[in-house]
């Protein structure tokens, strides 16, 4: 998909790593009047405009945790750490689907990048190797566990997830999970596994899920997901049969679609016939796009 800036990629942020591990530096940064992103939780706060909402450091109560965001235009940037994370499925939060839709692509992938390590600190506040409290480090990319006989070091966590689009006979092979909104389908997805490469977790996936031997498969692009914190790793693959044998513990339906089909329901939205589009925010909506643009 060259060429493609895909949501939740693209901000201007420069990372500023070196800040990251100059604590004076950083606590000099932070102070009352540091531009501060606005969140309810973990869903953003919109302006009257329809782009995040800032307010200033001085808002926060004392004591709260802050993650250094990076520099914007030379200016740093700060958001701070939610009481809870979320456990729940993309889908299930409509109050943050509701914003996302309202966003530009520079928000949009700024809150992303901001939500998956607030979510991440939100739900590890506690040492995975001694039980013990941690408390956060390197501007917030980073937790250290507090005991001196632990002294473990926790880092925000990124779940490579491979997306495919396989096709046979000028079809498409997509499938629709027990939770999603009546009509949606999607690229069968899975989660890539320890000793796993690219290739093969899409091969292993495909046929759990579907029941399908899949050949050639193909890198085609990658997008960061913060649901809460997956970086999806899209491909394309060739299928060497079209018999289906569906994991119903895994989804709800699978089906092969033409490529009218496929345009028909990208162009149709909610009023498509044949099934409705992942929404425009997921990679699987724009490798959608993609095949068809392949197809001419």
């Amino acid at each position: 998909m060259r060429g493609r800036t895909l949501p939740f990629a693209g901000h201007k942020l420069d990372r500023a790593d070196t800040l990251r591990a100059d604590p004076a530096r950083l606590a000099a940064l932070a102070g009352p009047d540091a531009r501060l992103l606005r969140l309810e939780g973990l869903i953003p706060r919109l302006s009257d405009e329809s782009c995040l909402q800032w307010g200033r450091c001085g808002e926060l109560e004392k004591g709260a945790e802050l993650v250094f965001l990076g520099l914007l235009d030379g200016e740093a940037l700060f958001a701070a750490v939610p009481a809870d994370g979320d456990v729940d499925p993309a889908y299930a939060r409509q109050e943050t689907w509701a914003a996302l839709g309202q966003l530009g692509p520079e928000d949009l992938a700024l809150y992303g990048g901001a939500r998956s390590v607030l979510d991440w600190h939100a739900r590890h506040r506690f040492c995975s190797r001694c039980g013990g409290p941690t408390r956060i480090a390197k501007g917030g990319w980073q937790r250290d566990c507090v005991s001196e006989t632990c002294a473990a070091q926790h880092f925000p966590r990124v779940d490579p997830v491979t997306i495919m689009l396989v096709e046979h006979g000028g079809r498409l092979l997509l499938g629709r999970s027990h939770r999603f909104p009546a009509g949606n389908y999607s690229a069968l997805a899975g989660f890539v596994e320890p000793g796993e490469s690219i290739e093969e977790a899409v091969a292993r996936e495909v046929f759990e899920e579907a029941g399908v031997r899949v050949r050639d498969v193909a890198y085609v692009g990658s997008q960061p997901w913060p649901f809460p914190s997956q970086l999806m790793i899209a491909c394309h693959a060739h299928a060497e049969h079209d018999a289906l044998a569906i994991d119903e513990t895994e989804l709800e339906d699978a089906r092969w679609f033409t490529a009218g089909e496929i345009r028909e329901a990208l162009e149709s939205g909610a009023e498509s016939r044949s099934f409705r589009a992942p929404p425009r925010q997921a990679i699987a909506h724009h490798m959608l796009h993609w095949w068809l643009e392949e197809q001419r």
